[in-house]
């Protein structure tokens, strides 16, 4: 299992799509690759905008479908966060 802390790559506040890519990129898809689970931790992140999330597991979801969906999981995260990881990957489903 392998866990990212978005804290640590993004700070309190996720809004920098590069980094949200970064990580897309460098850590969730080559783990989903190796059908590793992936645990997005969000603990002490107060807020994300939607374009972070959407650059951070769009993309997955494209290419994995629900198999992304059971293998990416999302903790910690505050009541805001929550909503929008919620509107993105229901978006992402109806696409």
């Amino acid at each position: 299992m392998k866990t990212i802390v978005i804290k640590d790559a993004a700070g309190t506040f996720a809004e920098n799509k590069d980094v949200a890519r970064k990580l897309r990129l460098e850590v969730i898809m080559p783990a989903l690759a190796r059908a590793e689970e992936v645990v997005v931790d969000f603990g002490g992140v107060t807020g994300a905008t939607q374009s972070f999330v959407h650059a951070l597991i769009s993309d997955t979801i494209r290419k994995y479908g629900d198999e992304a969906l059971e293998k990416v999981s999302f903790k910690d995260c505050s009541p805001v966060v929550q909503e929008i990881v919620i509107t993105v990957t229901e978006y992402m489903q109806e696409s």
